[in-house]
């Protein structure tokens, strides 16, 4: 069984407000389940205009602590974007696959947000009436449809694609800063300063960005 699990959020920096999980079995997506969450901080309204979710639908919804414990007793966890989701959620027991991660290998240059690769691979997704993009259970679907496309093209085992996204992953545009949406290896050549200026002095660099830095600088 594989898991597939998405948290909608009060912000980049956290504070989960929804939380649903479908789980494929044998090529199938069974089992949906969603919660709203009562956060513990206040509702951007950046966040707000992207998920729809208000302070007044999470009035007096428990806590994540109190519903987690349903979405656990998979050996393996799906998200996309999992380095996010894993950071959201209270400690899982088991192991995380990033669909985004296998995207970038198995269908290189493309856009890789969750509609993009809908779209762009023409999936198939059947998601519940009432249901649209940016609420957990329904990307919960979307990302369960591109984990059986990415199974289907590429025949990864369950191991495998948690072996991959333990892995750094080579990135090929900068994501940010003044040379967003450049080629990093274009950059590498032609300001290799400001790659080491981002190595050295932003902290929170991904762990993937400095892996890709590591390798455009090395000699």
């Amino acid at each position: 069984m594989l898991r597939v699990i998405d948290t909608e959020t009060c912000g980049l920096d956290g504070g989960v407000v929804e939380i649903a999980s479908v789980d494929l079995v044998a090529g199938e997506i069974v089992n949906p389940m969603s919660d709203l969450i009562s956060p513990d901080r206040p509702i951007s309204i950046e966040a707000m205009a992207i998920h729809h979710i208000t302070e007044e639908m999470v009035e007096g919804k428990p806590r994540i602590a109190k519903v987690i414990g349903r979405y656990h007793g998979s050996p393996y966890y799906v998200a996309h974007n999992a380095a996010f989701d894993r950071a959201m959620l209270p400690e899982m027991h088991g192991r995380w696959i990033c669909t985004v991660k296998l995207a970038r290998q198995a269908f290189p240059g493309l856009k890789y947000s969750n509609q993009h690769l809908r779209y762009a691979l023409r999936l198939k997704v059947e998601v519940p009436e009432g249901l649209y993009p940016h609420r957990a259970l329904y990307d919960s679907y979307v990302t369960a449809a591109l984990l059986q496309r990415i199974m289907q093209e590429t025949g990864w085992s369950a191991e495998e694609m948690a072996d991959i996204t333990e892995q750094p992953v080579l990135l090929r545009t900068m994501k940010f800063g003044k040379y967003r949406g450049r080629p990093i290896e274009t950059v590498a050549q032609e300001d290799p300063a400001y790659l080491r200026w981002m190595l050295k002095s932003i902290d929170d660099l991904s762990p993937d960005m400095r892996y890709t830095l590591n390798h455009y600088l090395a000699p």
